[in-house]
């Protein structure tokens, strides 16, 4: 009752025409009942006389008029409201999950999520739009049948209604059965569709490794598991109307037997006895309906609580009680004495007193091994993840006490996994800036080194790219990504490990693009291949969450035994013990040597840029 009085909640803002639905329920019951206390003057009255059965007759077709009235009406106003319902369910859901924060996506597949929005929904939806309105029409039209069996004869209707009774337990139980039995079919469902998601997502994968027979036979082990669910709640459910019609039955055979001996005696007359007749074998008709409703009804109360455990999940980045709108930075990003460690069970810290100053235009390096923490750290920047310890300030002032939206709006991203979405070139440029102009969207373009192929296109900017761009190559969904974040103009930028997995041609015109791209803002950049951070203003090199070495490239290449050096000798040599190495090293602590004693004398690089 819980889960039903939530989801009924959800159609309280439409309660006028929930109203004037069960009005038109009310009516259908009425008619239903009127057409049976038509029965008993039929064949104590009308039979003898013509004019009474003209009556008789007007009256017959006039109540099945406003029975077919209310009928339809219910039926129209309660789908209305259903359809209405479990639009707004799918965009609350649309919309909590989609604000939830990157654990919350890292903890779940997407096959997972489209099968609580999708399947969840649709098995609410018919509930909502149909059963209940099949639950309340035929229940009041249950009770007019019954309100009429005890206003002509307490006593005979009590004798037709021995079974009802027996009724509730069967229900009951397998009710409770069916709703079991459904929340597992809703989960192995949601086991089908990560398969199905994850096949066709890696479907390139699936064929170079052969795998297609294993993911079929994955797929059907699957499948066979829904059916096999399926058809144990079919079981149940097809269980209800025929014990019905047996409990029905002994309640007609009581009513016959202890009718006959009513109408014997004198106390009954023929059209009395018809009228119970004939009211008992209509009810069967709702009474399997409603039968039929608790079990749809008890699947869908599974699919309901499956949804909204998922909206009672909050693992959301929020705005802060007061927060303010930040305003465009100009001096610097810092982060100070930075921690994080995921929400699991072992808590271990990914980042670990990290603190260190960006001023307004700098270009810094974020280099180390994998699972050093480098993605980690600047996805705390655009707060996909809070930090657990310490704060990170832009302009001095705490990201978490600025907006979300507006914190996000300062910042671009391009990341070595490019995501553009199904759509057109043009929409997919303009994504960060939905009203600009086809001009500026044109000049991004050209500054990204997109247009010459774009203009080589069917449509140029109006051609559809496919589902995450997969109609171009790689190079060319890159410079699209540059594209749109040189649209959006952020003042920081994030860039990991934007030119990996290019060609040579293609990675030349994508670091052209990103130089354009870096210029004049703060950029944080995350580089695996160390060849393309020598430019960076600072490289910061992190090792098991922490800072080790700060600097320029000739800086810690020049450090005997260093992190970095180390690194780049064993990215450029293989080993990093080869005389190569050796003789790369010695010259950048010689170049090192040479740039300190230049610069004797002179201020010493800005307190707040070293590792504090």
């Amino acid at each position: 009752m819980t889960v039903l009085l939530r989801l009924l909640r959800y159609a309280a803002p439409y309660r006028a025409r929930l109203i004037a639905a069960f009005a038109a329920m009310v009516a259908y019951a009425a008619a239903s009942a009127g057409v049976v206390y038509l029965i008993k003057p039929i064949f104590d009255q009308a039979l003898g006389s013509q004019s009474q059965l003209s009556n008789i007759a007007l009256a017959i077709v006039g109540v099945y008029l406003v029975k077919g009235l209310g009928a339809y009406l219910s039926a129209y106003l309660m789908t209305d409201v259903g359809q209405r319902v479990v639009r707004d369910i799918r965009n609350e859901m649309f919309g909590h999950v989609l604000g939830q924060s990157a654990t919350f996506f890292s903890r779940r597949s997407t096959g997972q999520l489209l099968s609580r929005v999708n399947n969840d929904v649709n098995q609410v939806q018919q509930v909502v739009s149909q059963t209940i309105g099949d639950l309340v029409r035929e229940g009041v039209t249950l009770v007019g049948y019954i309100g009429l069996l005890f206003y002509h004869d307490a006593r005979l209707a009590l004798v037709s209604l021995t079974g009802a009774p027996v009724l509730i337990y069967p229900l009951v139980r397998l009710g409770q059965r069916v709703r079991r039995r459904g929340r597992r079919s809703q989960e192995q469902l949601e086991v089908l569709t990560h398969i199905t998601a994850e096949a066709f997502n890696g479907h390139r994968i699936v064929k170079a490794f052969g795998a297609e027979a294993r993911e079929q036979a994955r797929f059907e082990d699957a499948s066979h598991r829904v059916y096999r669910t399926n058809m144990q709640v079919t079981s149940t459910v097809s269980a209800l109307p025929p014990l019905m019609e047996w409990l029905g039955g002994i309640a007609v055979a009581a009513m016959i037997w202890y009718g006959a001996s009513q109408i014997g005696q004198g106390r009954l007359t023929m059209g009395e006895f018809m009228l119970f007749v004939t009211t008992l074998f209509l009810m069967y008709e709702p009474i399997k309906r409603l039968s039929r409703v608790n079990a749809t009804l008890q699947q869908a109360m599974a699919a309901a609580q499956r949804i909204f455990e998922l909206l009672d999940i909050h693992t959301e980045v929020t705005d802060r009680p007061g927060a303010l709108p930040m305003p465009r930075p100009r001096r610097s990003v810092e982060f100070r004495d930075v921690s994080f460690a995921y929400a699991d069970r072992e808590r271990r810290k990914v980042l670990d007193g990290v603190s260190f100053r960006v001023n307004a235009g700098e270009i810094v390096a974020i280099v180390g091994l994998s699972g050093a923490g480098k993605t980690t750290l600047v996805n705390l920047l655009p707060r996909f993840y809070d930090v657990t310890g310490g704060a990170i300030l832009i302009d001095d002032q705490d990201t978490r006490d600025a907006t979300l939206a507006s914190l996000r709006a300062h910042i671009g991203l391009v990341t070595q996994e490019t995501v553009l979405f199904d759509d057109t070139i043009a929409h997919n440029i303009a994504y960060g800036r939905p009203a600009a102009s086809q001009g500026e969207i044109e000049a991004a373009a050209r500054a990204a080194h997109a247009h010459e192929f774009i203009a080589m296109l069917p449509d140029r900017y109006e051609t559809r790219i496919g589902e995450r761009g997969g109609r171009l190559s790689g190079g060319q969904r890159q410079r699209l990504a540059i594209a749109r974040a040189l649209l959006k103009d952020p003042p920081v930028l994030v860039l990991d490990e934007a030119t990996s997995s290019l060609d040579a041609e293609s990675e030349r015109l994508v670091q052209d693009a990103l130089q354009a791209l870096m210029r004049n803002r703060t950029s944080f950049v995350i580089a695996h291949r160390l060849s393309t951070v020598r430019s960076a203003d600072r490289i910061i090199v992190l090792e098991h969450g922490r800072i080790v070495e700060t600097g320029r490239h000739d800086e810690l290449l020049a450090r005997q035994g260093g992190v970095y050096s180390r690194l780049y000798a064993l990215q450029m040599f293989g080993d990093g013990n080869g005389p190569d190495a050796d003789s790369e090293a010695s010259a950048a602590r010689g170049r090192a040597g040479t740039s300190s004693r230049a610069t004797a004398g002179q201020d010493s690089p800005a307190p707040a840029l070293e590792d504090r």
